[in-house]
């Protein structure tokens, strides 16, 4: 039992984490199938880029990679040389994504300031 409550409790941690980034749903989808790296979607991502909801820089791209890297939704892509800088879905992630059958609900303010705080203060 206690083991299904951890496996809950990351899977809610995972989901309010999606809410709460930039990625739209076609970021997650696009990863799903193919390998991308934070620097090919910098250049993909704009006002009118369908993966993000604005502009994002490479720097910034790859710190959300990691926390969702950390978070089991995303794993780096191995190739012949080891690992890449590309990431790709984790079968956790699909499980994240069943949660909304079309867009990612955008989390309010208040549950976005408690995001950032969990991540980047995780012992307050």
């Amino acid at each position: 039992m206690a083991e299904a409550d951890t496996e809950d409790r990351s899977l809610a941690r995972a989901a309010l984490s999606l809410r709460c980034l930039p990625f739209r749903r076609r970021f997650y989808e696009a990863v799903d199938g193919e390998a991308l790296s934070s620097e090919a979607l910098a250049r993909r991502s704009g006002v009118a880029a369908p993966l993000t909801f604005g502009p994002l820089s490479s720097e910034r791209a790859e710190d959300h990679f990691l926390w969702l890297i950390r978070l089991g939704v995303l794993r780096r892509e191995v190739d012949g040389q080891g690992l890449t800088e590309r990431v790709r879905l984790t079968p956790m992630g699909r499980q994240v994504l069943r949660r909304w059958p079309s867009e990612i609900p955008r989390a309010g303010r208040r549950e976005r300031i408690l995001e950032a705080l969990r991540r980047h203060r995780p012992r307050l």
